[in-house]
């Protein structure tokens, strides 16, 4: 799956927002408000793109904006409590890992190619594990997370204690191809934790 534009210049608006709020910018000043074309031109994104997406975010809460000549937006929250799922949903609407997944208004999700009870989709199950996993991730993760390590690396060795030990003995990983690998193809590296 992969997110829009939106969630990308989206997220990265607020953890400038929560950067500011928190003090870790040098020009972060008391009341933490920050101009949105401070934020386009430092991020190297477009004004009126970022000025759509902070309508979103205001409308959801996350935001507040202040008025005037030293006008702009602040965080509405402390950053330790808004979470990425918050931030994602109030971007880009629920959260569906394909089209044919939608979350319907009781929490369940429904396949549009399930016509009738007698027409169950196959790969449902799937899906329905793939966004719980997804909306787990985003519902963990604070923007004071990312505030706080913005450019931790995440190794293989992570991803892989994260598994089950089940698929940690099968899961196969693309690794992007090196002249020492092999420098036509893209090398595929299975993980393996020697037990």
């Amino acid at each position: 799956m992969m997110f829009s534009s939106k969630s990308e210049y989206g997220v990265r608006v607020m953890v400038e927002l929560a950067r500011r709020a928190n003090g870790h910018d040098k020009q972060a000043t008391a009341a933490a408000v920050v101009s949105l074309a401070e934020i386009a031109e430092r991020e190297q994104m477009p004004l009126a793109y970022l000025e759509h997406l902070v309508a979103r975010l205001r409308k959801s809460g996350l935001v507040d904006s202040r008025r005037g000549a030293h006008g702009g937006y602040l965080l509405a929250r402390p950053a330790n409590q808004i979470t990425m799922a918050e931030i994602i949903e109030a971007l880009e609407g629920s959260i569906a890992p394909i089209e044919c997944i939608t979350l319907q208004d009781d929490g369940t999700l429904s396949c549009s190619r399930e016509s009738d009870s007698e027409h169950s989709c196959p790969t449902k199950q799937l899906w329905t594990k793939v966004r719980a996993s997804i909306v787990r991730t985003l519902m963990q993760t604070t923007l004071g997370d990312l505030v706080r390590a913005p450019s931790a690396p995440i190794a293989i060795e992570d991803i892989e204690n994260a598994l089950p030990k089940r698929a940690r003995e099968t899961a196969v990983v693309d690794v992007a191809a090196t002249p020492a690998t092999n420098p036509t193809k893209g090398a595929r590296r299975a993980l393996t934790t020697g037990a």
